[in-house]
């Protein structure tokens, strides 16, 4: 009989990281790195108005309200297929995004970019350290004081009930929370100052839901009860102390959310109207056997 090593499977209580929200101050410019450069996909159904975007990438997603720029304290990181044409997209929106801050750069496992407002984005192939997501978003990196990280694995463990570890990330030491099949919460110690926290968040959905608001709720970390499938967190703490680590609001929603699950559409940014062949505008987030 074979023997499986069925912890593999494991996800823990955070089933999926499903979106990324920061604020950005002009929707054209949004436009063009996240879908032009990016060549990620918005979504046609829901937020289709010219104060709000909502962008797939998988079955993940970004949400960029209209607002004053909201830079995340940190970077995402992406699984986007073709290193060439990502930096031939890229390279085109250079000149119309000039005098912003974006910039890219190629690494050997990655190419970084910037978006307009500053915000980080790694973007790698799909490969062996990312399952089967051939389209996705792997991990956010969040910045975290220097030997935080302990406490921090403490926190989604008990308050949040999922898996979390020790590791190292960019050299430094570093919390990971399993957040979703093949996603990561990562919270890297630095020693470096930190800017004010701007309000940006991440939305996370959970299988047991109640039980982490209980726990929540307890220590008074709940900061707004939003419906039912929904709260929201502001702060992960040292269980210890109960002092504030990190302030990184969580928008948690139920698995009985009418948003759960929804799929969302995925284009292949390399088709026009040029080479348009029916049937093959849409690409996979998975890899297919033999990929």
């Amino acid at each position: 009989m074979a023997a499986y090593d069925r912890t593999v499977e494991d996800l823990g209580n955070i089933v999926v990281l499903e979106h990324v929200n920061t604020k950005v101050p002009d929707q054209r410019l949004a436009t063009l790195f996240y879908m032009t450069g990016l060549g990620l996909t918005r979504d046609p159904y829901l937020m289709a108005g010219v104060t709000n975007m909502w962008v797939n990438v998988g079955r993940a997603q970004f949400h960029l309200p209209t607002g004053e720029a909201q830079v995340l304290r940190g970077l995402t990181g992406l699984v986007i297929p073709g290193r060439g044409a990502l930096l031939e997209r890229l390279n085109s929106v250079k000149g119309e995004l000039a005098g912003t801050a974006f910039t890219f750069t190629e690494h050997n496992d990655y190419v970084e970019a910037v978006c307009p407002w500053g915000n980080r984005f790694r973007c790698h192939e799909p490969g062996p350290a990312f399952g089967q997501m051939r389209l996705g978003m792997p991990y956010v990196q969040a910045n975290a004081p220097a030997g935080s990280a302990p406490a921090i694995v403490k926190f989604y463990q008990e308050i949040m009930g999922t898996s979390a570890h020790v590791g190292e990330a960019d050299g430094a030491p570093a919390a990971f929370a399993a957040v979703g099949d093949g996603q990561s919460m990562v919270f890297r110690e630095t020693d470096e100052a930190q800017p004010d926290y701007d309000g940006h968040h991440v939305a996370v959905y959970l299988a047991d839901f109640s039980g982490p608001y209980r726990r929540l709720l307890e220590r008074d970390l709940v900061s707004e009860e939003s419906d039912q499938h929904q709260y929201r967190f502001l702060d992960v703490v040292d269980l210890d102390s109960g002092k504030p680590i990190v302030r990184l609001e969580h928008e948690v929603r139920s698995m009985r959310h009418p948003l759960y699950a929804r799929p969302l559409v995925n284009r292949d940014p390399s088709m026009n109207n040029r080479n348009y062949a029916p049937g093959y505008e849409a690409v996979s987030f998975a890899l297919t056997a033999g990929e």
